[in-house]
């Protein structure tokens, strides 16, 4: 069933994406797109649950890990997004292609976007569709507490950041305090532990042959859409960043380092 399961969350993740962007085209706002990240993960995980039964104890701590992260995420990022009209990265490539940005949209923000959700979340599929029915054993453990570490250090970065904005008295100014004090990204770094934390899981499932899927969100959350593209601009928006940037590690969370 893995082949069969693996086709169908593929054509529904694009068939859901294609709907997506017909609903941001009427919208004017491709930022719809960053709620359904977390939650396209769930429904994956529960399609391929679907299509195989009689899950095992690993599939079905895989399928609430997986739920809770994304949920949560979709939740807040509609509730962060909400009011405040199209992020900046999507309004800056509509004025980039102008005119075509409504068509080119569908390939470089929701097609594309669908089909990395669909690759970093074979390690689930994997795992669920295999469904091996061994009991838990050390690897599982591992990756149930790289997860836990993950899942805590991006909900505190989500919660400790949203306290400081609300504070007018900070406008302008750059957290550096809870988890920012160990590391510039935090939220980042919890989602890569999530994403080894799962995949961890996976291998005792069968999926150890999926670990480009992990890798390639490490990719983005490191090099290409998460801290490289964020610290892109981010020094001409808030003057202190230079400072903090010299004393806060980029990533993996450490002490903080002394500024002569």
């Amino acid at each position: 069933m893995l082949l069969q399961t693996m086709l169908i969350t593929f054509v529904l993740m694009m068939s859901i994406m294609i709907g997506m962007w017909l609903l941001s085209v009427a919208l004017r706002n491709a930022s719809i797109v960053d709620p359904f990240w977390g939650t396209g993960f769930v429904i994956v995980a529960f399609v391929a649950m679907f299509l195989n039964p009689a899950a095992a104890t690993r599939v079905q701590i895989l399928v609430g890990l997986t739920t809770a992260w994304g949920l949560r995420l979709s939740l807040y990022l509609l509730w962060r997004n909400m009011g405040h009209g199209e992020d900046r990265r999507y309004a800056a490539m509509r004025d980039h292609y102008g005119p075509r940005f409504w068509w080119q949209s569908l390939f470089i923000v929701f097609l594309l976007q669908g089909a990395i959700l669909w690759f970093v979340s074979l390690p689930i599929q994997v795992a669920v569709a295999t469904n091996i029915t061994a009991s838990p054993g050390w690897l599982d453990g591992a990756g149930i507490v790289l997860w836990v570490i993950g899942f805590y250090f991006e909900t505190a970065a989500d919660w400790q950041l949203s306290n400081f904005r609300s504070d007018p008295a900070n406008s302008g100014r750059v957290m550096d305090r809870g988890v920012w004090r160990l590391t510039r990204h935090p939220n980042y770094f919890g989602d890569f532990c999530v994403w080894w934390g799962l995949y961890l899981i996976s291998v005792s499932g069968g999926g150890f042959w999926t670990i480009g899927s992990p890798m390639l969100m490490s990719l983005f959350l490191m090099k290409i859409s998460g801290v490289t593209l964020l610290e892109s601009t981010i020094a001409d928006r808030r003057p202190e960043y230079a400072s903090y940037k010299m004393r806060t590690n980029a990533f993996f969370p450490g002490p903080r380092r002394p500024v002569s």
